[in-house]
């Protein structure tokens, strides 16, 4: 009787954590927002690349959700006093589990570009890695009106 409910638990927290995606940042990714707007683009020559990585800013969903699973399992071990010790320590181990895996379904492979454009200013940009790029490379530097910039082949 026991085993459908864990069962269930781990599978609604599977989702959970799994609808944790964040938004992609490489630089050919655009949100709805930027679709159809009008950027500036500038030019310039790779200086230096460098691998990187982001990190996901962590929700708590994870925790949240590994301590509601571990709970759920620890509640089916033992009798009487022993149950409610191992329904916390279950509690406990799946948010630090949870949290864990939050945090490394976060970490995005990205790139840190120096770019020498030719206004002769030097920038530096951090995207995800969805292109190789080299040093002495031509790139675009292409401005968004919220702020973003991205560098593009």
């Amino acid at each position: 009787m026991k085993k459908p409910i864990v069962i269930i638990s781990m599978l609604i927290a599977a989702m959970i954590i799994s609808g944790c995606q964040t938004t992609g940042q490489g630089g050919k990714t655009y949100t709805r927002g930027q679709a159809q707007a009008a950027m500036s683009v500038e030019y310039g020559v790779i200086e230096s690349v460098a691998d990187v990585t982001i990190e996901a800013k962590e929700s708590g969903v994870g925790a949240i959700a590994g301590a509601v699973v571990g709970g759920i399992v620890g509640s089916t071990i033992g009798g009487g006093d022993g149950t409610k010790l191992a329904t916390a320590a279950g509690a406990l181990g799946g948010a630090a589990a949870g949290s864990s895996v939050e945090k490394m379904r976060g970490k995005k492979a990205a790139l840190e570009l120096q770019v020498k454009l030719e206004s002769g200013k030097t920038i530096v940009v951090v995207q995800e890695k969805d292109e190789d790029y080299t040093v002495g490379e031509r790139v675009r530097v292409v401005h968004a009106n919220d702020g973003t910039i991205r560098v593009r082949k």
